[in-house]
C-alpha cells in the first residue's frame, strides 16, 4: 500500500472545520510521520542548474528559499485557508506584519483609504503616520455606522479596512452592510479578524475580500510565538500581495508556523470555552462597575448584530471604573491570579490598562474619539476555572472601592 504523503484538495474542502484544523493541509514526508514535520531549512538544493532555473522561472513546482517557500509553513497556510472558506493565505511573521503588508500591497501616492476609528494602537498608526507619508489619503469614520464609509466613498478610493470586535472597545461592524457598500464601489474591503478568527466568524462569508490576522492571539492561543496571516483569493493572494511580500520579507519562521499548527489543533475547543468561561465573568463584573463591552451581553449596544455574526462572543471584552487611571492601575495591582499583560487570546486571563499600553502611541485626542479613556481596562479571559478569575476580579474590584 502506498503511503500518502499529501492530501487531495477537493477532499479536505469538504471536511468540516473540527477536521480542517486537525488535518487540513498536512503533507507528510516519505517518513510518514502522523505530527506535521518541522522543517528548518534556509534554501534547497537543485538535482541540476537546470532545475534550478526551471524553479526560478515558474516552469518547475519545488521549493526556491524560505522566504518564499517552506513545507512546515505552506501547511500551515493551506490550513488556515481551509478553515476561513478562503482560496488561499499568505503567513507573516507577525499581526502587524500582515496588517501592514495587506495595506501597502495595494496602496499608492494618490489612492485612498476609508478606515475605522476603534483600532489596535499600531493599526491607527499605519492610518494617521504611515500612510500619509507616502502620499495615501486617509479617513477614519466610525465603523459602527455603515453610512459613514458610504459617505467617506471617493473616486480614488481603494481600500476599506476595520476590525470587528475591535480593540479594545468592542465596537462591532455590520459585515455585510460594509462589504456590500465595497463591492458596489469596487473597493478591497479587508476586515481585522484577530479577536473571533473563522472559529467564530468568517467575514468572507458576508462579502469580505480579505481578511487579516494576529495568529500569536487565538491561533497560537498559548502565549508562545508571534504570527500573522492574509486571506484571500488566489489572484489577490498570489499577484498582489505575494510579490511585496517576496521582496520585503516579512516571513513566517518553520518553527513559529509548527508551533501554530500545534495551536488550531485546538483552537475551536479553547475559543468557545473561553467564550463561556467570558460570558459568566462579564455577568459578574457588570453589577460592580459603571459600564461593560461584552458583545456576548445583551447589554452592549450592538448584542444582536454581534451575535448575527459571531458564533460565540470570544474571550475578549473591556470594561470601565471610574477613578481614572489611579482606580485602573490600582485594580490590576491588586490582582492575584489575572496576569498584567498586553497580549490577548492566551489560555491565561490577562489584563491591561490600553491607554497607557496598547494605545498610548495614539495621540489623546485620538484615544477618547476612539473611546480608549484612562477608565477603560481590556480583559482576556482564559481557560482557568471562571469562579477563580470572579474571585481574584471580586478581591480586586473591593480593594479599589468598587
Amino acid at each position: 500500500m502506498k503511503r500518502r504523503t499529501g492530501q487531495n484538495r477537493d477532499i479536505t474542502r469538504s471536511w468540516r472545520p473540527a477536521t480542517q484544523a486537525i488535518r487540513g493541509g498536512t503533507a507528510r514526508s516519505e517518513f510518514g510521520e502522523t505530527s506535521e514535520a518541522l522543517f528548518l531549512t534556509s534554501g534547497y538544493a537543485y538535482d541540476c542548474a537546470a532545475d534550478a532555473a526551471a524553479r526560478f522561472a515558474g516552469e518547475q513546482v519545488g521549493m526556491t528559499y524560505s522566504r518564499l517557500q517552506n513545507p512546515t509553513v505552506e501547511m500551515l497556510e493551506h490550513r488556515i485557508a481551509l478553515l476561513e472558506g478562503a482560496e488561499a493565505c499568505r503567513s507573516m511573521a507577525t499581526g502587524m506584519a500582515a496588517m501592514t503588508a495587506v495595506l501597502l500591497c495595494q496602496l499608492q501616492t494618490g489612492d485612498h483609504l476609508v478606515a475605522g476609528r476603534a483600532a489596535f494602537g499600531s493599526c491607527r498608526w499605519l492610518t494617521d503616520t504611515l500612510l500619509p507619508k507616502f502620499g495615501i489619503d486617509v479617513t477614519i469614520v466610525d465603523a459602527r455606522d455603515p453610512q459613514q464609509f458610504a459617505d467617506a466613498v471617493k473616486p480614488n478610493t481603494k481600500v476599506f479596512f476595520f476590525e470587528t470586535p475591535a480593540n479594545p472597545t468592542m465596537d462591532v461592524v455590520d459585515l455585510k452592510a460594509v462589504c456590500d457598500i465595497a463591492r458596489k464601489h469596487g473597493i478591497v474591503s479587508v476586515v481585522d479578524n484577530a479577536f473571533a478568527t473563522p472559529a467564530l466568524q468568517r467575514p468572507l462569508e458576508f462579502g469580505a475580500d480579505v481578511t487579516a490576522y494576529s495568529a500569536t492571539k487565538m491561533m497560537d492561543g498559548q502565549g508562545r510565538v508571534l504570527a500573522g496571516a492574509v486571506c484571500g483569493t488566489e489572484d489577490f493572494i498570489n499577484n498582489t500581495l505575494l510579490p511585496f511580500t517576496r521582496n520585503t520579507g516579512p516571513t513566517l519562521s518553520a518553527f513559529n508556523a509548527w508551533v501554530v499548527l500545534k495551536g488550531l489543533e485546538t483552537l475551536d475547543l479553547r475559543i468557545h470555552r473561553q467564550s463561556e468561561n467570558a460570558m459568566k465573568v462579564g455577568a459578574f463584573i457588570e453589577k460592580r462597575v459603571p459600564r461593560v463591552l461584552h458583545p456576548g451581553l445583551p447589554s452592549h449596544p450592538q448584542h444582536n448584530l454581534a451575535m448575527s455574526q459571531m458564533d460565540a462572543c470570544g474571550p475578549i471584552f473591556a470594561f470601565e471604573v471610574e477613578g481614572g487611571r489611579k482606580q485602573a492601575h490600582g485594580l490590576l495591582d491588586a490582582l492575584a491570579l489575572i496576569d498584567i499583560s498586553n497580549n490577548i487570546g492566551d489560555s491565561r486571563s490577562l489584563m491591561t490598562h490600553p491607554s497607557s499600553t496598547t494605545h498610548s502611541g495614539v495621540a489623546e485626542d485620538k484615544r477618547i474619539e476612539m473611546g480608549v479613556t484612562e477608565n477603560l481596562l481590556r480583559l482576556n479571559v482564559g481557560l482557568e476555572d471562571p469562579q477563580d478569575v470572579i474571585d481574584d476580579l471580586d478581591q480586586a474590584l473591593t480593594a479599589v472601592g468598587l
